[in-house]
């Protein structure tokens, strides 16, 4: 044979090679394409009730009777409340938000009242509700513990003085810290890392703990006053109040969120040193100065209005501008003090609910119409955060496998505390349990509370059960490998 014979001989053996493997590839990818379930599930524009997020009733449980337009009392519950005689006007919650005073809390020194706050947790959960609370000193209208200003304490003030009729503290008074330190310690020692607690107010100085004064001690005192909070509640989620920049800082510096305590304030002037315009003109600039703009992302960001949402209708505030605010910010829950939410503004609260935290929307998911037991599964997810925030508290991401006689859970391994608002991919494969007998299997999932494997987060789709699962398709396990 000739050389050039030769070549073309090896040329065309080539070219039959490369024909059989390529129709084995085709082969092989047409068998894992028809092998391949994609579900497309369909979103929901629903307003939904999840974890550590949306509006929170204030001193009062799910079911209870509102507050009156334009009252409400600083004073927590510390007896049964009844449930309303007919459904209340008011949005349902995952959160109540309670506080209570010193002089209730510690009527005798070193003898605490944790009975109210029990009942409280109580209740919340037979609400349906975790509980948020805080702690407070004392108020322009609630005294210290009588025991306390009978202490040898320091006291800043003189019944002469314009605010003489409320005994203010020396702060930076050994006796206010120590006393003060010890209710904290105790508080966290029971109630630090509880599940049914979904935050607590770092507490320190001033009317309701807020953290402002006439009397405002110097910034080493004031820290130490947030170091027993850091101390005490190292597995709760901490919110720093909002007014002293430093202190501001110094909290979320340490792993606290924030809150702020007049949402909606929207007068343009305010003559009154201690409440400036706070709103519209303060809080924005302060967010900047102190550099907490990025702490949402790690940490929770909670609101409470100025006045009650009727008394901004009552002023003329611009609710739009309001609302658009609180989203700037990344908020997560908003205290509205259970006060009803005028009637022409409720489909603008319902918009807003829809948005603030975090919304969960799961776009396309493909799994294996046929998968051995004991083999690796390929899965693809595709999720969207459709809201302001992440979710904060830790969730297992779980696809369930389940027929008449069995159920298997996978969990799928990702961390959903970092979806920011944005799309989250997951690609990779999940193990089919060996034990799993052949059969055809519904295909579920869901979002557990790790600590109960209940599931915990509705999400803003279509198929969800009666158990809390979503429905997602089908598939067909078999006990060996698929011939291609």
């Amino acid at each position: 044979m000739t050389e050039i014979a030769l070549r073309r001989s090896a040329s065309a053996i080539f070219l039959l090679c490369i024909l059989s493997l390529n129709g084995f590839f085709y082969a092989n990818a047409s068998h894992a394409q028809r092998n391949v379930v994609v579900v497309r599930p369909k979103e929901i524009n629903d307003v939904l009730v999840n974890p550590g997020m949306g509006i929170t009733t204030f001193q009062r449980f799910n079911g209870q009777q509102p507050n009156p337009a334009l009252k409400w009392s600083e004073v927590g519950p510390v007896a049964k409340v009844p449930q309303a005689s007919t459904k209340p006007d008011f949005p349902d919650t995952s959160v109540a938000y309670c506080r209570w005073y010193w002089n209730v809390l510690e009527p005798e020194p070193g003898k605490f009242n944790w009975a109210i706050v029990d009942l409280a947790i109580s209740e919340a959960r037979a609400h349906g509700q975790k509980l948020a609370i805080r702690l407070m000193p004392y108020s322009n209208e609630d005294p210290l513990p009588e025991w306390f200003r009978k202490s040898g304490a320091r006291r800043a003030n003189k019944d002469s003085d314009k605010d003489g009729k409320i005994w203010q503290p020396d702060f930076s008074d050994p006796l206010y810290f120590k006393y003060w330190s010890e209710l904290v310690a105790e508080a966290g020692a029971r109630y630090g890392g509880n599940p049914y607690l979904d935050s607590v107010d770092i507490s320190s100085v001033g009317y309701w703990g807020e953290g402002w004064s006439p009397y405002m001690p110097a910034f080493s005192v004031q820290k130490a006053l947030i170091d027993i909070w850091l101390d005490a509640f190292k597995r709760t989620p901490l919110l720093m109040n909002f007014d002293e920049p430093e202190a501001l800082a110094y909290g979320t510096q340490h792993g606290a969120g924030w809150r702020l305590d007049c949402w909606g304030d929207m007068r343009v002037k305010s003559n009154d040193p201690y409440f400036p315009a706070e709103m519209l003109e303060i809080y924005p600039q302060q967010i900047v100065r102190t550099g907490i703009q990025d702490v949402w992302q790690r940490s929770p960001v909670s609101l409470e209005t100025c006045y009650t949402v009727p008394g901004w209708k009552e002023q003329g505030y611009d609710v739009d501008y309001i609302l658009a605010q609180a989203l700037r910010w990344h908020v997560s829950t908003v205290n509205i003090k259970s006060s009803p939410i005028p009637n022409e503004w409720k489909g603008k609260f319902e918009e807003f609910q829809k948005k603030i935290g975090y919304r969960f929307i799961l776009r396309r998911l493909e799994y294996s119409k046929t998968a051995p037991a004991g083999t690796m599964m390929p899965v693809h997810m595709w999720w969207l955060n459709d809201g302001i925030a992440p979710v904060y508290g830790e969730y297992d991401l779980v696809l369930e496998l389940r027929s008449a006689q069995k159920s298997s859970r996978i969990r799928i391994p990702v961390d959903v505390r970092k979806w920011l608002p944005g799309d989250a991919v997951y690609d990779g494969s999940v193990y089919v349990p060996a034990d799993l007998a052949e059969g055809n299997y519904d295909v579920r999932v869901a979002m557990l509370d790790p600590r109960t494997g209940v599931p915990a987060i509705k999400f803003a789709n279509e198929g969800l059960q009666s158990d809390g699962w979503y429905a997602m398709g089908a598939l067909t396990v078999k006990n060996s490998e698929p011939q291609p």
